[in-house]
């Protein structure tokens, strides 16, 4: 009477098929991969937060690896041996950035008994402006607000108590990811090559032109990416520090430190680093300087901003200002400061990533060889090598 039921895993008649919008079946097909495509990138955004002890050190290592792998390419050129040109990159980067940190924490130290003085002197002269000046404070009002900032310094304890506790594991989990990045740059620039061979060896035959390609352009645009970055750091603490000098502005080598490392951190570095030179200026030199002070920090930033940044970093990172500030605020919002370290770099090489696939210019190259053999491979034991081709071959 009603007729046959049709089966599930039929397929819908013509009119039913018919009856769909062109737009909507469109619009269901992109849903669900893009869907997929979302479930695959939270999964490995997960996974990376999951593992951060070891991700964070292994892209310091990459980070790394791009400023000196070319440096100890030129030193080979140069007939340098090659176990000599990576001991000099290696001594010489620990070198360099721990002689940074030490002459600014030492000029720090040295200066830190007259900070406090005159930050107590700056703090009694601003209770005097408060009270006497035209907005007329009363002294119940300014120890109320003390009182408060006590109170909440007070109900906030705890989180005070517990992160003086986990001092230690934190320490040690620095100490940690501070020596598997010094162990993987090393191996990096010992077999960077052989160790993206057999990255890409392991991936699928008909993918390796790709993945192998789109690697390479990557690998060329990080090496751009952290040489300007250096440049543009280095000239943004040699400014600042030369202005807060000329201005008669005490600690200047460490601010110019604080800046050049702060510069690899995207505007919150700037602005955190800005801030602190002001603050000292206005601390030892009074309100007067610390606005020349601020108008140093803004010139340098606006030259970064309008000058370098166009013209140096936008030709190596390739990647809109706006995808920069979206990329900082991400990787801040997902990791804090290490996201934001990271963020411009990983959007820049994905961008160029992406585009090098997506223009199909690998399909004319051929994949590279599925069995690698790395220049470690000649560290191995001589037996053992024998052993590994004798299994080969009765296999």
């Amino acid at each position: 009477m009603f007729g046959r039921k049709r089966d599930a895993d039929a397929p819908e008649p013509p009119e039913i098929e018919e009856s769909i919008p062109p737009a909507m079946r469109l619009a269901a097909a992109w849903s669900w991969r893009l869907l997929l495509v979302g479930a695959v990138l939270a999964v490995v955004i997960f996974l990376i937060i999951q593992l951060r002890l070891i991700v964070i050190p292994l892209l310091v290592a990459v980070l790394l690896g791009a400023l000196l792998v070319p440096f100890v390419k030129w030193l080979m050129h140069h007939r340098w041996p090659k176990w000599l040109a990576v001991t000099v990159a290696m001594l010489g980067t620990i070198a360099a950035v721990a002689g940074l940190l030490t002459l600014g924490i030492s000029q720090i130290v040295r200066a830190y008994g007259e900070l406090e003085a005159q930050t107590l002197v700056a703090w009694e002269d601003l209770q005097t402006w408060l009270l006497d000046g035209p907005l007329h404070i009363t002294q119940a009002q300014v120890d109320d607000f003390i009182a408060q900032i006590f109170e909440t310094i007070q109900a906030d304890s705890g989180i005070f108590i517990s992160g003086a506790l986990s001092v230690g594991s934190t320490l040690g989990h620095f100490i940690a990811g501070m020596l598997l990045a010094l162990f993987a740059t090393l191996f990096i620039l010992i077999d960077g090559r052989g160790i993206w061979n057999w990255l890409v060896s392991v991936m699928p035959r008909r993918s390796r032109a790709a993945i192998n390609g789109a690697g390479e352009a990557g690998w060329s645009t990080l090496r751009n990416f952290v040489r300007v970055q250096i440049l543009v750091a280095t000239i943004d603490a040699i400014g600042i520090a030369t202005g807060a000098f000329l201005l008669g502005v005490p600690l200047a080598i460490p601010i110019g430190i604080l800046v050049f490392l702060g510069s690899f951190v995207p505007f919150v570095g700037a602005i955190v680093t800005g801030a602190l030179a002001v603050f000292v200026a206005l601390v030892f030199n009074g309100w007067v300087i610390a606005l020349l002070m601020l108008g140093v920090v803004l010139l340098v930033q606006q030259i970064e901003g309008h000058v370098l940044q166009p013209l140096i970093m936008g030709t190596a990172v390739k990647v809109h200002p706006l995808g920069v500030v979206v990329a900082v605020a991400t990787g801040s919002l997902l990791a804090g400061i290490p996201g934001a370290l990271f963020a411009v770099p990983i959007a820049a090489v994905a961008n160029v990533m992406i585009l090098y696939v997506s223009s199909g210019v690998w399909k004319n190259q051929a994949p590279p060889p599925a069995t690698i053999r790395s220049p470690l491979w000649t560290t191995v034991p001589q037996e053992v090598r024998g052993f590994s081709r004798r299994k080969r071959n009765t296999t």
